[in-house]
């Protein structure tokens, strides 16, 4: 059953169930939910005990190393906010604007490194694969510091600055090559006042397949598009195993991660989250721990005393 499929379902028995006076018990229950507990040592307890962790990462993250996140006020590039260069549309009208706004991306990405954050989650998936447990990195990043941090089992759900799909003949390859391609060399300063480069089409980053040569574009998922069917599978496949799930970093507005952990915490599985403010999911959640997730983040995750070190 895919987790759209779960949510419809429970929305009509929260639905049936809504006519029906909630018992006593049940309005308690609803209130030590709504007040999500902030004691690290309760949650270190249920932390020692999870032999499966999901790890659910958003921007916040990777702000965190100077990564610019294209929200809000300020987040523009040139005269563009993501929003309306990130899609298929924009891509099809002019690849050269499109291709410029990744290749900055790409090269501020290349000077930027994992913050302590990355590594105490980087850490705790090594310490505890030796003790038979495992921890999934499930990423909304496109940035790769995950994997620069070594995080090895990582689930990046929006694709990667550092992959490329060909818009022939469908091939998707690692590529950091800086500039990805000669053209691009100089080009993409986010300034306002810059004119767009206007770079022909046969020379923006071409496929290298035998006989293809087809225009490629950055391989991530933009506003408007799916996610890979596989790496959902995948994710459905983590969350419904995990008896412990992280939130770390992310807004809970992005739709389908904004569901992934509130479905987790509906079967009953305790949840925390880590962010600089309350989301609008933070009440449905066990524990929420505010402030700088570099600096929450690794005492949460540090070895428990009652490991055993291998």
């Amino acid at each position: 059953m895919s987790l759209f499929q779960v949510a419809s379902r429970r929305l009509v028995s929260q639905v049936s169930h809504a006519l029906k006076p909630p018992s006593a018990k049940k309005q308690k229950l609803c209130l030590e939910m709504a007040r999500p507990s902030s004691n690290m040592a309760d949650f270190r307890e249920v932390f020692a005990k999870a032999k499966h962790i999901a790890i659910i990462t958003g921007a916040g993250v990777s702000a965190e190393s100077g990564v610019p996140t294209f929200r809000g006020a300020g987040g523009f590039w040139r005269k563009w906010q993501a929003q309306e260069l990130a899609t298929p549309g924009a891509f099809a009208r002019n690849p050269s604007r499109v291709w410029e706004f990744y290749h900055y991306r790409r090269e501020v990405m290349l000077s930027k490194h994992p913050n302590p954050a990355h590594i105490a989650i980087a850490e705790c998936e090594k310490r505890l694969s030796k003790q038979g447990r495992s921890v999934v990195v499930i990423t909304q990043n496109i940035d790769e510091l995950h994997r620069k941090a070594g995080s090895k089992h990582l689930l990046e759900i929006h694709g990667s600055l550092f992959k490329t799909r060909c818009t022939n003949c469908g091939n998707v390859t690692a590529n950091y090559k800086s500039p990805i391609c000669p053209a691009l060399a100089g080009k993409g300063a986010p300034d306002p006042d810059v004119e767009d480069a206007t770079i022909p089409v046969e020379q923006l980053p071409q496929c290298e397949e035998d006989g293809c040569n087809g225009l490629l574009r950055p391989h991530v998922v933009w506003f408007g598009e799916t996610l890979d069917p596989d790496v959902l599978t995948e994710v459905e496949k983590e969350l419904d195993m995990c008896d412990l799930c992280l939130v770390v970093g992310t807004s809970s507005v992005v739709y389908p991660a904004a569901m992934f952990a509130p479905q987790v915490s509906a079967r009953g599985v305790p949840v925390a989250e880590f962010n600089t403010e309350a989301t609008p999911a933070t009440d449905k959640f066990r524990f929420h721990f505010s402030g700088p997730c570099g600096t929450t983040l690794p005492p949460a995750l540090a070895r428990h005393h009652s490991e055993i070190i291998a």
